[in-house]
């Protein structure tokens, strides 16, 4: 991949090339979608069911135009203190206790200055600043400005999605004690939702949207061999066919990519070049990785699973076997 900071695609063509280097596979409507983003220097909003790849794409970014990759998580509660900057409380303490006993450092007293003097005039600095991702990517990086993933802003409350609209409108953030510190260069902005909740307009305004399903039969194959290379034809187009099938059976919980490709290298492991019913019924619980949906299988896709074949999961305290 890429060893050297590389400008950004000038055009769709070279959009697509570049995620094909990453061996990621977009339709036409995401390729065109990014490279908007790149020219017009728009945050990028992806909305789909989980494992279909959101994630995915800010990595790939990162990894072939050689940015640094800044990935803040959204959660319930999250705040300033974890998505923007706080301040080391304990070594501003310490610092305070020393300058309290007339502590002098070696720079302090060639300055003919004194701890307390110095504390002063930093305890509000720098080197107390501990800086988190929103900060950070607003910061020079001899790399190039970073690629900011703001991954599942669906888990974060409202207050801070609001928040955020300062951030994503002048690529700035205020720290009362510092100042209001600016972007130089925009970071490329990727910001993911599983939809558990519905984004707040104000914000999908600031970004370019996308909406990203899960793979169609081609792209299911094409996404195989991209990332298995080594994976036979006959099998990339069986586990295609299935995962399609599983797909359309209305599980509550739908296998991602990740775990996709996980289980077709475990298949591709056992040394098939065909996938077979004794193949899918040995390894299906490495796919769905949850008793419902083992159970769920078998009951929404005949065949899928033979009757009795489904393991009961560990009996909790409690609970009748």
């Amino acid at each position: 991949m890429a060893d050297r900071v590389r400008a950004l695609p000038g055009s769709e063509a070279e959009t697509r090339a570049l995620l094909e280097e990453g061996r990621f596979v977009a339709d036409d409507a995401l390729v065109k979608t990014l490279f908007l983003s790149f020219a017009l220097g728009r945050p990028l909003l992806l909305e789909g069911e989980a494992g279909c790849g959101k994630t995915q794409l800010a990595a790939t970014l990162a990894e072939t135009l050689g940015r640094r990759l800044l990935r803040l998580q959204c959660h319930e509660g999250l705040d300033s203190a974890v998505a923007v900057y706080e301040w080391n409380y304990a070594a501003q303490m310490l610092a305070i206790r020393l300058a309290e006993r007339g502590g002098t450092s070696r720079s302090e007293a060639e300055r003919g200055g004194t701890a307390r003097d110095a504390l002063a005039e930093d305890i509000f600095g720098e080197r107390f600043l501990v800086k988190r991702p929103l900060l950070t990517a607003l910061e020079p990086d001899p790399r190039g400005p970073p690629v900011l993933l703001i991954d599942e802003i669906d888990r974060a409350d409202a207050p801070f999605e609001a928040y955020l609209l300062e951030v994503l409108s002048e690529f700035q953030v205020s720290v009362p004690e510092v100042g209001t510190v600016t972007a130089a260069e925009r970071p490329l902005v990727v910001i993911t939702s599983n939809r558990t909740r519905e984004v707040h307009d104000a914000l999908k305004r600031r970004c370019l949207y996308h909406w990203v399903d899960y793979p169609d039969a081609a792209q299911e194959k094409a996404i195989l061999r991209a990332r298995l290379p080594g994976v036979e034809k006959r099998l990339s187009d069986n586990i295609a066919a299935f995962i399609q099938r599983m797909q359309k059976a209305d599980l509550s919980k739908v296998a991602g990519l990740g775990e996709v490709i996980a289980w077709s290298s475990a298949v591709i492991e056992l040394d098939r070049i065909e996938l077979d019913p004794e193949t899918i019924q040995a390894n299906l619980e490495r796919l769905l990785a949850y008793q419902r949906g083992l159970a769920e299988a078998s009951r929404r896709a005949p065949g899928t699973v033979q009757p009795g074949t489904v393991r009961p999961g560990p009996v909790r305290p409690g609970q009748r076997p």
